[in-house]
């Protein structure tokens, strides 16, 4: 199981600068972290970021988490992933994900109609293109006939930030895997890693890669850093979606699916995540006032050390 890191203060609601951004990149890289992965939300562009950062890393990977769809058409999506592909030398994964009425509806003013459905077209414009360059489509959606054509283009890892039945189902049967927020153990055991799984196996294709983004605070006081985990995510309760994930674990709130404790308790509970068919753990480190002002830098250098095998013995 690889650890990767959630990039900038965005992915706790707050806005990070460019140069901030690039900065803490460049220290994951040189930390050892499998992925950098950043958050697509009010701030800075994922895509551009992970574009800026491919030249001054060197190893990690570079992906977003996630990308809505809605916000570009599949052509262009393409285009702009292809050339990241080619800034990072290799090492993109493009997440997509659909996003949330509120944002698609409430923000953009367009209509988020059978958004399944909308997906399913919405690759089939899109994976010809970071395949082979170029489409020929013709759907209910999507009518396209386009190519991208420029100098050492290669093809980049496709992923869906997928809560549901059927969006799981489809990451498992056309795209590298999934991205998944707000879901503990169980629901991951039970409901995630099963149906994503058998999905992939049915056609034949390789297991998905399965990322968990989780919450982490190494601390002394547990109950003090599930009520902060509240309070700092209490925006990840309100999307429908995030909210029948944490119902399928059996959590009030998101505190009860945070991964919280001293760090020998921080790596034993991420074991089990590996142990359930877990591929990669996307680390959220977040504050917790009663610790203090290093709980964040604490949490993310034994993050660090797990990655490099270098806390538990028993890591893998």
């Amino acid at each position: 199981m690889r650890i990767g890191i959630g990039i900038g203060q965005e992915v706790i609601g707050q806005a990070d600068g460019l140069d901030k951004l690039v900065a803490e990149t460049k220290q994951a890289d040189a930390e050892g972290f499998a992925t950098a992965w950043f958050v697509n939300a009010r701030g800075i562009d994922a895509m551009t970021a992970a574009a800026l950062c491919g030249p001054v890393t060197t190893q990690i990977e570079l992906g977003t988490s996630v990308v809505p769809i809605y916000s570009r058409h599949p052509l262009y999506m393409a285009q702009q992933a292809l050339t990241t592909q080619a800034a990072t030398n290799g090492r993109f994964v493009l997440g997509l994900g659909l996003s949330h009425p509120a944002v698609v509806e409430g923000m953009l003013g367009l209509t988020r109609d059978r958004p399944l459905a909308y997906m399913e077209e919405y690759l089939r414009v899109l994976q010809p293109l970071i395949a082979s360059g170029s489409v020929e489509f013709s759907g209910e959606r999507f009518r396209v006939n386009g190519a991208i054509a420029f100098e050492n283009r290669t093809a980049c890892p496709i992923m869906l930030a997928a809560l549901g039945p059927r969006m799981l189902e489809l990451a498992g049967r056309e795209t590298a895997g999934t991205i998944i927020w707000a879901a503990g153990l169980k629901a991951l055991r039970d409901y995630v890693v099963p149906r994503i799984n058998e999905a992939a196996s049915n056609l034949g294709r390789p297991a998905p890669r399965i990322v968990a983004g989780l919450a982490i605070a190494v601390v002394s006081d547990v109950s003090e850093a599930r009520v902060a985990a509240d309070r700092v995510f209490a925006r990840l309760v309100r999307p429908p979606s995030y909210r029948a994930m944490l119902d399928r674990e059996g959590a009030n709130g998101f505190g009860e699916v945070a991964i919280v404790g001293d760090a020998d308790g921080v790596a034993e509970q991420l074991l089990r995540f590996g142990e359930v068919g877990v591929t990669d753990i996307l680390a959220v480190p977040f504050p917790v006032a009663a610790e203090g002002p290093d709980v964040m830098h604490r949490s993310r250098e034994v993050l660090a050390q797990l990655g490099r095998g270098k806390l538990a013995g028993s890591w893998a």
